[in-house]
């Protein structure tokens, strides 16, 4: 283990630098909001603009192909967070940053302006695909790079807080989302959806980059010229070597965070629909509420962390998530009630905020500056596209198979991984020394 976190104590800040800290967080955190908004805006849209660029007289075949496009991005990530880890940790956090909002900007506006099958043939869903693998090239570098800057420009003794944005924004995109699709629903018939209202989200998440990329311009940078201009920045075989031990205890911890964090999110409206009998209205109204406090829930349990320390607050997610999951799936399997329902899902949510709220911070503490941006974006992207990822296809696969309860012990024994490999985390880790 190569922690670069020390005991110190924590610096005086004058009001403006603390002005000019927090102003850093928010405009490193406006860019991550619109990164997740346009990856996730796809997702929702998708039944509209299906029949647009994949014509078939199956509309469930025009879905899959759909999907396809979407997991390719998904597919990305590891690619994005390797290639902007590296960006961040030799040419700077701030380049890093720029050019990934940079990107989704240019995805985004894509699609928003892709003429359809019928127009150009073929080159329609070609010319999708490759927006989409820009988008998920984009995501996958934004996570490890945003982390690491918001971690680095946090004030010393509330950097879980502060820490914490990271995951208001990204769980504020998929909200963002949902409410702009809700409004267009409201405001346009079902036909002008799949003829041109479906391409309103995209502009508007192009639009939401390009104020993001202004944001973004003004930071300043929390890498040092020694760090970035060492021999070994941003290089696999260095973080693999020296800080080999750091890298698989994040991958440990990040493969369970990130499997219990889609399965009581992306995949838990599906859930609610196929096995707890709710209407999809009733679970799409569930879910956006319990979304919403799960969000605001991010900054209490990341000041947490800044009182009993990193460690306690992933082994209490990896012993809880381990001791609750199973209960909570069968509770959610028994009760009839959407409130009580949502009562469960908000007590799984509660426990990976403990997770969720420090996972940006708790990676970053772990690694010398040289190769942080790296280290994190990395080890995220692999266990993120290997287990988030593939979470709701397992789920509903062994649902499929007449094992549904095999997929809620799968979940526990994955945080007992993570449990297990939370031991290994350093006693306190609070602040980051940049010439580490």
């Amino acid at each position: 283990m190569s922690p670069v976190a020390a005991d110190h104590p924590i610096p005086a800040y004058s009001a403006a630098e603390k002005r000019k800290r927090i102003t850093a967080i928010v405009a490193a955190s406006s860019g991550n909001l619109v990164e997740w908004f346009d990856f996730y805006v796809y997702a929702f849209c998708a039944i509209y603009f299906a029949p647009v660029f994949f014509p078939a007289s199956d509309p469930t075949a025009q879905l899959l192909m759909t999907a396809g496009v979407f997991a390719a991005g998904f597919l990305m990530r590891p690619i994005g967070g390797w290639l902007f880890g590296r960006i961040a940790d030799r040419r700077g956090r701030k380049a890093s940053m720029l050019i990934s909002v940079l990107l989704m900007c240019g995805g985004s506006l894509m699609i928003a302006c892709l003429p359809s099958y019928a127009a150009i043939g073929a080159w329609a869903p070609g010319l999708l695909l490759v927006a989409r693998l820009l988008q998920g090239l984009s995501v996958g570098g934004e996570y490890g790079t945003t982390a690491t800057y918001m971690s680095e420009v946090a004030l010393s003794g509330r950097r879980g807080f502060y820490s914490s944005f990271q995951y208001v924004t990204l769980i504020g995109g998929q909200l963002a989302a949902v409410l702009v699709i809700v409004v267009l629903q409201q405001l346009l018939d079902d036909g002008e959806l799949r003829r041109w209202g479906w391409r309103i989200p995209f502009f508007i998440g192009a639009v939401g980059a390009v104020v993001a990329l202004v944001l973004r311009r003004t930071l300043h940078e929390t890498s040092t010229a020694e760090s970035r201009g060492a021999g070994n920045a941003g290089q696999v075989r260095e973080l693999l070597g020296r800080h080999r031990s750091a890298f698989l205890t994040v991958l440990g911890y990040t493969a369970g965070g990130s499997l219990i964090f889609y399965t009581f999110t992306t995949y838990m409206q599906k859930y609610l629909v196929n096995s707890a009998g709710l209407s999809i209205k009733a679970a799409s109204g569930v879910m956006t509420a319990c979304l919403f406090l799960y969000m605001c829930m991010q900054p209490l349990f990341g000041a947490l962390s800044d009182r009993i320390g990193r460690r306690r607050s992933m082994l209490l997610f990896g012993a809880l998530g381990t001791l609750a999951t199973v209960p909570i799936f069968s509770a959610l399997e028994s009760v009839d009630s959407p409130y009580a329902q949502a009562a469960l899902i908000l007590a799984a949510l509660t426990i990976v905020s403990l997770y969720t709220s420090i996972s940006g911070i708790v990676k970053a503490e772990l690694f010398p500056a040289n190769v942080r941006a790296l280290g994190v974006g990395l080890s995220y992207a692999i266990a993120n596209a290997i287990f988030g990822g593939s979470a709701e296809y397992v789920a509903l696969g062994l649902k499929s198979a007449g094992h549904e309860s095999a997929f809620y012990w799968y979940v526990t024994a994955m945080m007992a991984v993570v449990f297990m490999v939370s031991l290994r985390l350093p006693e306190q880790a609070a602040y980051l020394r940049q010439d580490a």
